[in-house]
């Protein structure tokens, strides 16, 4: 069961002293999302023009940086899967605009010492923003490369204090079929729900993402906080977050529950591992013309340095 964020009381205070660098950043994010939400949400024409959002300051992380070619602002927003607005990988673009980011609370329970509600103000507070540039890999055999803004899940669920019964971690995207859309049809068992064991979760890697290209995330891509975990497959990246639970068990998961022949829990990026319906031994970069080659997959999304020994031992192909 998942739990409206409106049903908690915040038990715990937020005191700590933020730089003044962070502190601005952050209000340069929350002043950009209120004033989306007062022009109704239209950022017109954000997906053409980044200039429409507002900067974030953010130090490039070289350590997580891919060196490759960027995939352009405009394919990263305008090709999407967020199915709460539609199946279309533009319906996103189209139908997002309207959507309300702030203000937005986060709810925090399951096994931890702290838990609650907390503002965006509250999540974002007291960590720096940093770039990294991430490759995104979709089951779809579709590719990117984005230079997201945000800083390690690690950081902000240590706070929390998770108890030693903590194994996984579990997000919940905001239902709202008037806002969504997408949400009015029965075909996913709404809302969208994730979920990582925990270790996967405090992974140096794994990013809470609130922009890119630095500047606010926008609605379409799953504003205003949205997971990004660059090993695993696009749909494990859950948008527009407003729960996170931590069980002693493994969450159930959307496409999981919808397809488990289809979509494995864990979604690691493995060539060797098909779809029941195509090969994911290849992918093809976003923006790339139709004649231009495709690209061997990456065991890992070309992680595997990194985060292979989480999985030692296990068989990638039961465990997909």
């Amino acid at each position: 069961m998942f739990y409206n964020v409106f049903e908690y009381k915040k038990n715990s205070s937020s005191s700590e002293v933020t730089p003044e660098g962070i502190y601005l950043a952050r209000r340069r994010l929350l002043t950009g999302a209120a004033a989306l939400a007062l022009a109704g949400g239209k950022a017109a024409p954000s997906a053409a023009a980044p200039a429409a959002l507002p900067v974030l300051e953010a130090a490039r992380n070289a350590r997580f940086s891919a060196a490759e070619p960027l995939t352009s602002y405009g394919d990263i927003t305008a090709y999407n899967n967020f199915y709460e607005f539609g199946t279309g990988k533009d319906d996103p673009q189209r139908r997002a605009q309207a959507l309300r980011t702030h203000p937005w609370n986060v709810a925090i329970s399951g096994e931890v010492e702290t838990s609650g509600v907390f503002t965006l103000e509250d999540i974002l507070k007291p960590h720096p923003l940093e770039e990294r540039v991430y490759r995104l890999r979709c089951v779809e055999r579709w590719s990117m490369v984005i230079p997201w803004v945000g800083f390690p899940l690690a950081d902000l669920l240590q706070r929390f204090r998770p108890t030693s019964k903590a194994k996984y971690v579990a997000f919940t995207t905001l239902r709202d079929p008037k806002q969504m859309p997408g949400q009015r049809d029965g075909w996913l068992d709404w809302p969208y729900v994730e979920g990582l064991r925990i270790d996967e979760a405090m992974h140096p890697l794994t990013l809470l993402a609130v922009g890119l290209y630095g500047r606010v995330l926008p609605n379409q891509n799953g504003a205003p906080l949205r997971l990004v975990v660059p090993w695993k497959y696009g749909f494990k990246g859950i948008k527009s977050i407003v729960a996170i639970r931590f069980t002693e068990r493994q969450p159930p998961t959307s496409w999981n529950i919808a397809a488990p022949d289809e979509y494995g829990f864990y979604a690691n990026v493995n060539p060797a591992v098909d779809h029941p319906r195509w090969s994911q031994a290849s992918e093809r970069r976003i923006g790339a013309g139709l004649f231009e080659a495709t690209q061997p997959t990456l065991p890992f999304n070309g992680y595997a340095a990194e985060v292979a020994p989480l999985y030692r031992g296990m068989n990638l192909h039961r465990w997909f």
